[in-house]
């Protein structure tokens, strides 16, 4: 049953742990090197990504014998990656094909990342799931109309105005990773106590 509190809860959680507008700079940045993103292409992996992770998430991770702190982790140092691209200006994810940027790294781990698939597997514990999908919908709307709209706030910001956004999320995308990293590895550590 649709609770409005429930839903606007879990919109405004994914909303900030999705956070497309904080991502502007990385998709502008992959536009200048070719990479062609499709809104649409990328949205729908994103949201099909998440709702398997709603319905089915622990399960699928434990299928490979991974836990989600693990998948956290790994998440966290692919995030790390692109925050180092962004702030030194170089280049370590290669695409042979340019439209593979629509699903590496846009739909994954941008939009449905590791902090995202995490955050789902949370709400389940509190929320509905049919709440958590509306949310996940409504997010992912948000995001496809951000996609669409990259050229055109590129041109607003400005050369500039993009570089210094870079940066600045940059620093902050690195920030996130170590504490996503952090957060994960010590939950890691804890079954295993020092002797």
């Amino acid at each position: 049953m649709i609770n409005f509190k429930e839903l606007i809860s879990v919109s405004l959680i994914l909303f900030s742990v999705i956070d497309i507008v904080g991502s502007l700079p990385i998709l502008i940045d992959l536009k200048k090197r070719g990479v062609q993103i499709e809104a649409g292409k990328a949205s729908v992996a994103a949201f099909v990504l998440m709702t398997i992770f709603l319905y089915a998430g622990e399960s699928l991770i434990r299928l490979f014998g991974i836990d989600v702190q693990s998948f956290a982790v790994a998440g966290a140092i692919v995030i790390f990656l692109i925050g180092i691209e962004m702030i030194l200006g170089i280049r370590l994810f290669r695409d042979s094909d340019a439209n593979t940027g629509s699903i590496v790294p846009v739909a994954f781990p941008l939009i449905a990342g590791a902090g995202a698939m995490t955050t789902i597997i949370s709400l389940k514990a509190k929320y509905q799931a049919v709440n958590i999908q509306i949310g996940i919908l409504l997010n992912i709307l948000f995001v496809f109309l951000v996609l669409r709209s990259t050229g055109w706030l590129e041109h607003k910001l400005g050369e500039g105005g993009a570089g210094v956004l870079r940066k600045v999320f940059g620093i902050i995308l690195l920030a996130i990773a170590v504490k996503l990293f952090k957060d994960n590895f010590r939950l890691m550590a804890e079954p295993f106590p020092a002797k």
